[in-house]
């Protein structure tokens, strides 16, 4: 439970930051319409929520792992590993978010309780 959260609470706040006015403005410097906003911070929000619970954990690491390649070869560049503005960062995200898909939610989430749950509650 606690590395999906953790890695869940990274995207909550990380999706909540998208939110905010300078991103939208920010996007067309990125190639990205700022029209993107919303989507952005929902695709991040979204999957974050949804890890914390353990609930659709292996789709919402999948979707974060597409954003953290978008991340890494679309705005900061492969190139970039090291030094200021690198990717080590989205690196350990994409890691991250590879192990949950490898792992799934493990036995302290929602989808776990669901299926104890006898065949007539779920």
């Amino acid at each position: 439970m606690g590395f999906r959260s953790a890695i869940g609470v990274i995207f909550i706040i990380h999706g909540i930051l998208k939110f905010n006015p300078g991103f939208a403005e920010n996007l067309p410097n990125m190639g990205l319409p700022a029209e993107m906003q919303i989507p952005i911070a929902l695709a991040e929000l979204v999957p974050g929520i949804l890890l914390i619970f353990g609930v659709l954990s292996r789709l919402s690491a999948s979707l974060i792992s597409i954003i953290m390649l978008g991340a890494i070869f679309m705005i900061k560049g492969a190139s970039s590993i090291t030094g200021k503005g690198g990717i080590e960062f989205e690196l350990i995200l994409l890691a991250s978010t590879l192990v949950i898909m490898i792992a799934g939610p493990g036995r302290i989430s929602l989808s776990h309780a669901i299926k104890k749950l006898p065949r007539c509650l779920h």
